[in-house]
């Protein structure tokens, strides 16, 4: 079992940064592909990034490229989404998720993750 927290999120201005943080604890996460997804009210949950179990294989959805930076911590058993220039249509509830499975993640579908965090809030007003 693999249990992940995320942290970071709040309100913010158009323009500003946030780090977004995903602790895991349980299971060591050092060989799992991780990754970033989110969803605003009313909308599917939508990929935003992933990481490979090296952190060399990233992958970002379009709408992201650029201004977020997904990175892993093994030794901390940690993950992070740096997220600048941020924007009104980045608000969303942001997870993290886990694929035990693969070390090379599947990008922009949600099914191989089999373990999700709760979620934090982002809101970016302006």
């Amino acid at each position: 079992q693999v249990h992940l927290v995320e942290s970071g999120g709040g309100l913010v201005q158009a323009g500003d940064s946030l780090r977004l943080s995903c602790a895991a604890s349980g299971r060591t996460i050092s060989t799992y592909s991780m990754v970033w997804f989110r969803q605003a009210p009313g909308t599917e949950r939508e990929f935003v990034a992933a990481i490979g179990w090296t952190g060399s294989a990233t992958y970002y959805a379009d709408s992201v490229k650029g201004r977020f930076t997904i990175s892993r911590d093994n030794a901390k058993n940690m993950v992070y989404l740096e997220m600048n220039s941020l924007k009104s249509e980045d608000t969303a509830v942001y997870y993290c998720a886990a694929d035990v499975y693969r070390t090379v993640p599947i990008p922009h579908v949600s099914s191989p993750y089999q373990y999700w965090g709760q979620g934090t809030q982002v809101t970016v007003s302006g």
